[in-house]
């Protein structure tokens, strides 16, 4: 009979979930056997699919009832509001998780954003749009300067799928908000700003975008703004037509043409799509200036051509990178975790018992399934070890002992469903459906354990 296996997965987002799940499924151990323990800073689960995945993107959410599925079966256990790190603010080291687990997973994500290292990118009015999307999906540690919405012009800095839901959310109607989640401070805060265009804006050319073509047919058909590509920004060079050849980009090239092709309607706001394009510059309007005024930008094919945009809101989005674990090593070049196949490495030497997944492995690239594919991997390699690791770590009683003695406010999957009731009850008083609560105290009372 095989040992027990004791588990510690550090993030709850899909990569995290996902190897609980697996563990569960193919450890080959009983109920009893198997302990999976899921720590979560915040107070909720999902990771980014709560507070990543645009709040109109329902459909894509709906993967929520799937990771619910994960944490509701026995061996699995979920201990939000639990930071990992070391220092003031953290809860636990992973030496301590360590030390009582047979094995733990990193699968802490990437909650830092890539800095574009262009002269004034520290100017208030410049804001990662990882900032931006967080305050839109009500995260607790959210810090976003609203008064920047009084910018009459927007500028988004990438063409990936965030680019997109970024520029979507600023021209967003009152009442399509009032259909998601989003918390009633931000609706009443995006219903009255004063942004009418968002630039979004491509170093390279379209054939490039990253953005999927799924995505642009939606913004695209959005009733409350016009969207604005330059048919001049579609005149492929013979190395790009190359490129537009492949399925995905000749798809995501014909939309583009046929949005070039409309008339615009004269609509109260418009997305307009710049290629070519790269910012050199975020200015002031004299050097004392700490605000920015203008994005200066460059044309990539043509470097003489240099144009100063008047803006007041810049927003940056061009990738996250990971943060480091006190304990962990950590590669700051890639923003990611060191590993082989999975297994955590010091240099040329394996940390036994130690794993990563998701964006924290990888880095920051593929959609949800991916993380299913990369938690098997770090799956199958746990359980390669399992038999050298079974029963090596105290156990997590001592764990629960150190979180009590500490007094830590515990939210396990009981507290947090309390929370999901009390976010349904706010829907049904507003007159809305289920509206989440942004605030971390008001979590903690909804959950039961606030002091």
């Amino acid at each position: 009979m095989a040992a027990p296996l004791r588990v510690a997965v550090v993030g709850s987002g899909p990569a995290g979930a996902f190897c609980a799940q697996i563990l569960t499924e193919e450890s080959g151990r009983d109920v009893g056997d198997l302990a999976v323990d899921v720590f979560e800073r915040l107070p909720t689960p999902f990771g980014l699919v709560r507070y990543g995945v645009a709040p109109d993107h329902q459909k894509i959410k709906s993967i929520v009832a799937s990771l619910t599925e994960v944490f509701e079966t026995p061996g699995v256990r979920f201990f939000g509001n639990v930071t990992i790190g070391s220092g003031a603010g953290c809860d636990l080291t992973v030496d301590e998780l360590r030390a009582h687990y047979d094995a733990v997973v990193l699968a802490s994500g990437a909650p830092l954003e890539r800095r574009l290292g262009v002269p004034g990118e520290d100017r208030a009015g410049v804001v990662a749009a990882r900032d931006f999307v967080s305050w839109y999906s009500g995260h607790p540690d959210a810090a976003f300067d609203t008064s920047v919405l009084a910018a009459e012009r927007a500028v988004v800095v990438g063409v990936g799928n965030v680019a997109l839901d970024v520029a979507r959310m600023l021209v967003r109607t009152p009442d399509e908000l009032r259909r998601t989640d989003v918390p009633e401070h931000v609706v009443e805060a995006l219903a009255g700003h004063r942004v009418r265009e968002v630039c979004v804006v491509g170093r390279r050319g379209p054939e490039h975008a990253k953005f999927t073509n799924k995505e642009f047919l939606e913004l695209a058909a959005i009733d409350g703004a016009d969207v604005v590509v330059s048919p001049d920004d579609l005149v492929l060079s013979e190395q790009a037509r190359a490129v537009a050849a492949r399925p995905a980009a000749a798809r995501l090239l014909a939309s583009l043409q046929k949005v070039a092709e409309r008339e615009p309607q004269g609509r109260a706001r418009s997305i307009r799509f710049l290629f070519h394009r790269t910012p050199v510059e975020f200015a002031g309007r004299t050097d004392i200036d700490t605000a920015v005024r203008a994005v200066r930008l460059a044309h990539t094919q043509r470097p003489e051509i240099v144009e100063d945009l008047p803006v007041g809101l810049v927003l940056p989005a061009v990738g996250y990178r990971g943060r480091a674990l006190a304990g962990v090593p950590f590669d700051n070049t890639s923003g990611t975790i060191p590993h082989r196949d999975a297994r955590v490495v010091d240099g040329e030497r394996v940390l036994p018992g130690l794993y990563a997944v998701g964006w924290v492995k990888r880095g920051p690239s593929g959609v949800i399934g991916t993380n299913r594919l990369c938690a098997s991997e770090t799956v199958e390699a746990l359980l390669a070890d399992a038999a050298d690791l079974a029963g090596s770590g105290a156990g997590p009683e001592g764990i629960e002992a150190l979180l009590r003695a500490r007094g830590v406010p515990v939210v396990d999957w009981s507290r947090w469903q309390a929370i999901e009731a009390a976010e349904t009850a706010l829907g049904e008083r507003t007159g809305r459906g289920r509206v989440k609560l942004h605030e971390r105290d008001a979590m903690l009372l909804a959950a039961g354990v606030a002091g």
